[in-house]
């Protein structure tokens, strides 16, 4: 067999086993109400939270929706109406003053850290979440891609990201997204092992149930972490790890073992082939 035949089956068996490992991490939902267009009382929470996170092991760190603004794009009923100038003056680039911060702290920490923040593109807005590695790099960003109509200075998304990590496959989503079951199966699909919900709307019974439903169908580990809620679900649709509801801010961590190889729930029993009415308008 030629050398370049052999180190060919060498590289194909290093990925399978790569594919294949195990990895088990300490994960930490932080919990924490930001300050209204306050972007540097917000990091200086991140950073806080984020430290103590990391003192206690964890290596994934999830902020709630939009939290470095202090998701000031909702209108809803207890929001004060704004310009749409004075939110794009709050809007922060993907290599704006504050993001270059969040991403040295993911560096400084050696973790990996899942922002939420008010993008701006140009002139267009977008409810963006970006992950960071422990050396600082974006290895991916979202934005949100539905909404109930309450956003109406934000352009929608329209990709569902996975990205691999030494922890695993990860896909984010962001609150609204997630009561579409398309959004957590086009990404289970795709290969996402853990899924995070960066969120700030609904977080009561009703989201509980949906969130265990989200994990069990797909087969993956669910994050859901918002100001006042957070749930960490495994692929069985159990909570092992949840807030206390009589306390304020606060960190919530768990350890999370990804099998690979233990793909469950109705996923594995698709068809595929018969579904072509999704696709219908």
């Amino acid at each position: 067999m030629k050398r370049a035949s052999i180190l060919c089956l060498v590289m194909a068996a290093a990925s399978t086993a790569a594919e294949i490992r195990e990895s088990a991490f300490v994960i930490a939902g932080l919990r924490m109400l930001p300050e209204r267009w306050n972007k540097q009382a917000n990091f200086d929470k991140i950073e806080r939270f984020a430290r103590e996170a990391a003192g206690r092991g964890a290596q994934l760190v999830i902020t709630p929706e939009s939290f470095l603004d202090g998701y000031v794009a909702n209108s809803g009923q207890n929001t004060p109406f704004h310009s749409r100038e004075k939110y794009l003056a709050v809007g922060e680039t993907i290599d704006g003053p504050y993001l270059t911060k969040i991403a040295g702290l993911a560096r400084e920490l050696r973790i990996h850290l899942l922002a939420g923040f008010a993008e701006r593109r140009g002139e267009e807005m977008f409810n963006t979440v970006a992950l960071f590695s422990p050396e600082g790099r974006l290895l991916t960003r979202y934005s949100k891609t539905h909404t109930a109509n309450d956003e109406p200075h934000n352009a929608k998304g329209t990709e569902f990201p996975v990205v691999d990590t030494p922890l695993g496959r990860l896909g984010p989503l962001i609150c609204m997204d997630r009561q579409l079951p398309e959004t957590s199966r086009i990404l289970a699909i795709k290969g996402a092992q853990l899924i995070l919900v960066p969120a700030w709307g609904m977080y009561g019974e009703m989201n509980t149930v949906m969130m265990r439903t989200r994990a069990y169908e797909n087969g993956v580990w669910v994050a859901f972490v918002h100001p006042h809620r957070v749930l960490i679900i495994d692929p069985g649709g159990r909570i092992v790890a949840q807030d206390d509801p009589n306390a304020g801010d606060q960190v919530v961590t768990t350890k999370v073992t990804i099998d690979p190889k233990a793909r469950r729930g109705p996923i594995v029993h698709r068809r595929a082939e018969i579904y072509g009415e999704l696709l219908r308008r």
